[in-house]
C-alpha cells in the first residue's frame, strides 16, 4: 500500500468515532431509502408488464427491453458515479438519483410511446447507478471505515424485504388505481422518502477533511489505488467471480417460472418454491449479520460463490420433487442474500478502500452489462435447443468459473 493510503487508513482509523449513537438512525435510515429504491424502480417491474399491454399494446419483448436498456446505462454509469463518490459527493449523487428516479416514473406514467419509456429506462437505469446498493456502499466505507462491514449487512438486511413489502404494494395500487397511477405513487415514495432521507442522512461520503492538502491527498491516493487495481491480478479474477455470478444469476432469475412450468411442475410447488426465495435470502443475511464478528469474509465468500452453482445441480436433479425445488429455492435465495453483502465488501477485504466507488464501478461494469444481456442469451438458448436443459447446463458451467475465480482472487490478494 502507498504511504498516502496507509497515512490515510490510519487517519480513517483513529478519528473514527463513526459508530456514534448519534449516527445510528442514518445506517437504518438509508438502509429505509435502499428498500424503497429498488422496491419502487427494480421490484415492481414484472407487476406492470401485462397491463401496460392490455391497455397499452406494448409488447412484452419491448418492455423487457426497456428494462435491459436500462441495466445496461446503469452499468455504463457505475465508474463514474462510483468516482464521484469518491470525491466526496456521495449526498449530491444519491439525492440527484432520488429525483431522476422519480421523473423517470412520472414520464413512464404519463406516455403512450415506447420510445419515450426507452427514454424513461435510461434515465432509470442512471438512477440505478446513483441509488442502490453499490454508491451506498461506497458512501459507508468511506464515512465509516471502521464500521462499514456491519452497516453494509444492516442495509442488505433491511432492504431484503423490499420484493416482500413492494411486489404487494404495487399489485394493490395496479388493482386499485391502475399501473399510470402505480407508477406516480412509486415516484412520491422516491421524492417523500429516499430524498430526504439522502439529504439529512449524508452528510458527506467522507469523513471531514481538516485541510485542503488532506483533501488533495485522498484525490490523489484514490486515483492511484484506482489505476493499481487495473494492474492487481486479484481485481481481474474478482470481476471474472462477479460477472459469473450475475449473468447466470439473472438468467435463470427471468426463466424460473417457464423452467418449471416447462417440467409440468404443479402451481402449488411452483408458487411455493419462489415464495422460499424472498425469506431464505434474509435469513441468509441475519445469520451473516449475528456472526459477522466470528467469520473470515475470504471463507464465507468462498461458500456463498460455490452454493449457486450448487443450487443448480440440485435445479437440475430436482424433476417434479417438491422437496427437491424448496432445497433448490433455499440455496438459491442464501446465495443472493449473502453474494450482496460479499459484494459490498470483498473489496476492502481483498484490496484497499482508497478509491473504492470506482474500483466498485469498475467490477460492476461488466456483471451489470452481463445482467442485461444474460436474460435475452439464456432465451435464446431455450429457443435453439428447443428447452430449458440447455439453459441449466449452460448456467451450471458459467457459474462454477466463480468459485474458482473467487480463490484464485484470494489467493493473489495483498492478504
Amino acid at each position: 500500500m502507498s504511504e498516502i493510503g496507509k497515512t490515510l487508513t490510519q487517519t480513517r482509523a483513529k478519528s473514527s468515532n463513526d459508530a456514534k449513537p448519534s449516527q445510528a438512525w442514518a445506517t437504518w435510515a438509508l438502509a429505509i431509502a435502499q428498500l424503497v429504491s429498488w422496491g419502487s424502480v427494480y421490484y415492481s417491474f414484472s407487476l406492470l408488464v401485462v397491463p401496460m399491454e392490455q391497455t397499452v399494446g406494448w409488447s412484452r419483448t419491448a418492455t423487457n427491453a426497456a428494462l435491459s436498456l436500462g441495466l445496461l446505462v446503469s452499468g455504463f454509469a457505475a465508474y463514474p458515479i462510483g468516482k464521484w463518490i469518491d470525491h466526496g459527493l456521495g449526498r449530491r449523487v444519491m439525492a440527484v438519483g432520488s429525483v431522476v428516479a422519480a421523473a423517470m416514473l412520472v414520464l413512464w406514467a404519463t406516455t403512450s410511446s415506447l420510445i419515450v419509456v426507452f427514454v424513461a429506462w435510461v434515465g432509470l437505469g442512471l438512477s440505478m447507478a446513483a441509488t442502490f446498493y453499490d454508491p451506498l456502499f461506497a458512501v459507508l466505507t468511506h464515512r465509516y471505515p471502521a464500521s462499514y462491514k456491519s452497516k453494509i449487512t444492516l442495509v442488505t438486511l433491511v432492504a431484503g424485504f423490499a420484493s416482500t413489502v413492494f411486489i404487494p404494494l404495487t399489485q394493490f395500487l395496479v388493482g386499485a388505481a391502475g399501473w399510470r397511477s402505480a407508477l406516480v405513487a412509486l415516484a412520491a415514495g422516491n421524492l417523500l422518502v429516499c430524498l430526504p432521507i439522502h439529504l439529512f442522512a449524508i452528510r458527506s461520503s467522507r469523513l471531514d477533511p481538516t485541510t485542503h492538502e488532506t483533501h488533495q491527498e485522498r484525490k490523489v491516493a484514490d486515483a492511484l489505488a484506482s489505476r493499481r487495481a487495473l494492474r492487481s491480478p486479484t481485481f481481474w479474477f474478482l470481476a471474472i467471480c462477479l460477472t459469473a455470478y450475475y449473468s447466470t444469476f439473472a438468467a435463470l432469475t427471468f426463466h424460473l417460472v417457464p423452467l418449471m412450468q416447462e417440467r409440468a411442475v404443479s402451481n402449488a410447488v411452483l408458487v411455493t418454491t419462489m415464495a422460499l426465495i424472498g425469506p431464505a435470502q434474509v435469513v441468509a443475511r441475519a445469520v451473516w449479520f449475528a456472526f459477522d464478528r466470528h467469520v473470515n469474509i475470504s471463507t464465507v465468500g468462498f461458500v456463498v460463490v460455490t452454493l449457486f452453482p450448487v443450487s443448480t445441480v440440485i435445479l437440475i436433479c430436482a424433476g417434479h420433487s417438491a422437496y427437491s425445488l424448496w432445497l433448490f429455492a433455499l440455496c438459491y435465495g442464501a446465495a443472493n442474500g449473502m453474494m450482496t453483502i460479499l459484494r459490498g465488501t470483498i473489496i476492502q477485504e481483498l484490496l484497499w478502500t482508497e478509491g473504492y466507488g470506482a474500483i466498485s464501478g469498475m467490477l460492476s461494469f461488466p456483471s451489470n452489462i452481463a445482467k442485461g444481456i444474460a436474460p435475452i442469451a439464456a432465451a435464446t438458448i431455450w429457443g435453439a435447443s428447443h428447452g430449458y436443459p440447455a439453459v441449466e447446463w449452460t448456467v451450471l458451467a458459467v457459474s462454477s468459473l466463480s468459485p474458482l475465480s473467487f480463490w484464485l482472487a484470494v489467493r493473489t490478494s495483498r492478504n
